[in-house]
């Protein structure tokens, strides 16, 4: 024989709670009651029908193209990611180093970092773009936040200027990365363009740059690429980064790196470095995205870091707190793992030489596939001027190809490029030069 029990205090409450939902509303016919569009009863209609598809991203919906191809001869060329001559994703040795080193360290946690990231991260960070004897990190005019990647470090930075700087209006390269504009126009700036590239040369449009600077508004944003640049893959001279220096100082433009490449460009961090630090040098006030997706291969860890030079310290310190007050309601504060890598490499000597000629290596491999594709080209006797390939330098090479021949490649030989003809270096090897070479051959010889 069963004795019932009284339910408990709590089970009581949970039964009123769920009574008070059933009763019906004062006021109100029970009966008048229909389920809300967002509830799961009561209709099919999403209240999200009016969504359109939106088009895949240019630059990624190439390997997705790329994916559903199921030639064995396919190519991808679209995406910027360092591959072995394998064709493999590649992990740098001194990166797993570091990796076991904070696997084994007992003592680290998984706390959230502060607001501005990584302290070591940092002040490492800015030391390798700006210098370690550079005054201004000297006179502590510099402040450094970590960010996500790049990408992250541009838009902190494109928040940041929409709040507190007198010119809305930035200025971007004609061509330039496809989510350079995306970036700052979301962050509420105006984008304008300048020229840069030269199709008729397939190089610098130099005189063209200085035309359009030198028209720009006073106080005007200017984004530059540090070096490697993307997409084109053609860079200023030293001489030439100092007239624009020159030019840009005498109208108060202010700079604006995209620092995607350092190290990888040429082999040489400091080489990279150099259109950075001649801004610095002459004491004027400097943005500086930095990203380790290429030179450490540390791509899906999303590391970066957004530093800027002010005039003094007491305006780098006001600065900082209101870079806090962009990051906090957008990511709260920046990931752990990817910032103590770099950082444990940064600060060990062994580790950070070691960096440097593995980094060194993937420069050069990218070096000898543009001489390798040239020489292949000029075997075939393509015709047209291919000596851009090897001018060029950095990850990308923009072929001059046009989208109907980039069109005919993929139909007819599986190499996926984005459309303006833009193809990455590092996803050739010594096996595919061939296969390439074959196919643009065929692309301006058949379907100009």
């Amino acid at each position: 024989m069963h004795t019932q029990q009284s339910p408990s205090p709590s089970a009581d409450r949970r039964l009123s709670v769920l009574a008070r939902h059933l009763e019906p509303i004062e006021g109100h016919n029970n009966h008048s009651i229909v389920a809300a569009p967002t509830s799961g009863y009561g209709g099919t209609e999403s209240v999200f029908n009016h969504i359109v598809r939106a088009p895949e991203d240019p630059i990624l919906g190439v390997t997705v193209a790329y994916n559903k191809d199921t030639s064995p001869m396919k190519l991808n060329l679209g995406v910027g990611a360092y591959r072995t001559e394998e064709g493999k994703p590649l992990v740098l040795n001194v990166v797993r180093q570091a990796e076991q080193q904070l696997v084994n360290d007992r003592s680290r946690v998984k706390e959230y970092l502060s607001i501005t990231g990584l302290a070591d991260f940092n002040k490492l960070s800015a030391k390798l773009i700006l210098g370690a004897d550079s005054p201004a990190i000297q006179e502590n005019r510099v402040t450094t936040v970590q960010c996500l990647s790049g990408t992250g470090s541009l838009r902190v930075g494109a928040e940041f200027l929409a709040r507190h700087y007198h010119q809305r209006t930035i200025y971007i390269s004609q061509p330039t990365w496809g989510n350079h504009p995306k970036v700052f126009t979301l962050a509420g700036l105006s984008v304008k363009s300048y020229r840069y590239y030269d199709p008729a040369t397939r190089g610098l449009h130099f005189q063209g740059l200085l035309e359009d600077l030198g028209s720009a508004p006073s106080g005007a944003i200017v984004l530059l690429h540090a070096c490697a640049h993307n997409p084109t893959g053609v860079d200023p001279t030293i001489d030439q980064w100092e007239q624009v220096r020159r030019l840009m100082r005498s109208k108060g433009l202010l700079p604006f790196f995209d620092s995607a490449y350092q190290g990888f460009a040429s082999g040489s961090l400091d080489t990279d470095a150099q259109s950075v630090r001649m801004f610095v040098a002459d004491g004027g006030e400097v943005l500086v995205a930095q990203s380790y997706a290429k030179n450490m291969g540390l791509y899906g860890e999303r590391v970066g870091a957004l530093s800027i030079v002010c005039r003094n310290a007491d305006v780098a310190s006001r600065v900082e707190s209101q870079l806090k007050l962009v990051i906090r309601p957008m990511y709260s504060n920046p990931p752990i793992h990817g910032a103590s890598i770099v950082a444990t490499i940064l600060k060990d000597r062994n580790l950070y030489h070691e960096w440097t000629l593995e980094l060194k290596a993937m420069a050069d491999r990218i070096i000898r596939m543009r001489q390798q594709l040239f020489d292949a080209l000029r075997a075939r006797g393509t015709p047209g001027d291919w000596s851009h390939i090897i001018k060029q330098i950095g990850m990308f090479t923009f072929t001059g190809l046009n989208k109907e021949q980039v069109a005919f490649m993929t139909k007819e030989y599986h190499i996926y490029m984005t459309s303006d003809g833009r193809i990455s270096m590092a996803g050739l090897s010594s096996r595919t030069v061939p296969h390439l070479a074959d196919a643009i051959h065929a692309a301006v010889t058949r379907a100009r």
